[in-house]
């Protein structure tokens, strides 16, 4: 099977994944300072934080992968696939999460889209992309490209609702003074 070129590529994967690599960290940070402030919740973490550090790393490895030279149409089939099928059924498991929320914080609409919807629509693109190499690898490696950029917006709007959220739990509106 002839490899598939990607050249023109390599700047974008280097941007992509040197993006998802420190947008993990600086979601580390966040999460160990809020847990320094004693205001993490262990459900909260995994129904909401993970599933971002998990879009980051998606777009991480994709990075990786589509920088491995020798590329041909059945890996790239292959790992498109793999980690599309792996994402959707993923935000599955994100989405029956958010389902069984309980208690004092229950789930609005924008949960829903932003942390089971959107990705899943992403993730199955994905899939699809890794179905449909075979009519035209370019418009695969264009959809694989809008997937890394898609992942990371859902992934910087999530930890930013995370980092808002956790910093004005518990806090009420002061009127300003007269």
């Amino acid at each position: 099977m002839a490899a598939v070129s990607l050249a023109g590529w390599e700047n974008f994967y280097v941007l992509a994944g040197s993006a998802a690599a420190g947008l993990t960290g600086l979601t580390f940070v966040v999460i160990a300072l809020a847990a320094d402030a004693h205001s993490v919740r262990l459900s909260g973490l995994r129904t909401f934080v993970t599933p971002t550090i998990v879009h980051f790393g998606s777009v991480l490895a994709l990075a990786a992968y589509l920088s491995v030279p020798g590329q041909n149409t059945l890996s790239l089939s292959l790992g498109f696939t793999m980690v599309g099928l792996g994402g959707v059924i993923y935000v599955g498991t994100v989405g029956a999460g958010i389902a069984r929320i309980t208690g004092a914080y229950v789930p609005v609409a924008e949960d829903w889209i932003w942390n089971a919807i959107l990705p899943g629509i992403v993730y199955a693109g994905l899939l699809a992309g890794g179905l449909l190499i075979w009519r035209s690898v370019e418009f695969s490696l264009y959809m694989a490209a809008a997937v890394s950029v898609l992942l990371m917006i859902v992934g910087i709007h999530n930890a930013w609702d995370i980092a808002v959220w956790n910093t004005l739990r518990g806090k009420r509106d002061v009127p300003p003074p007269s």
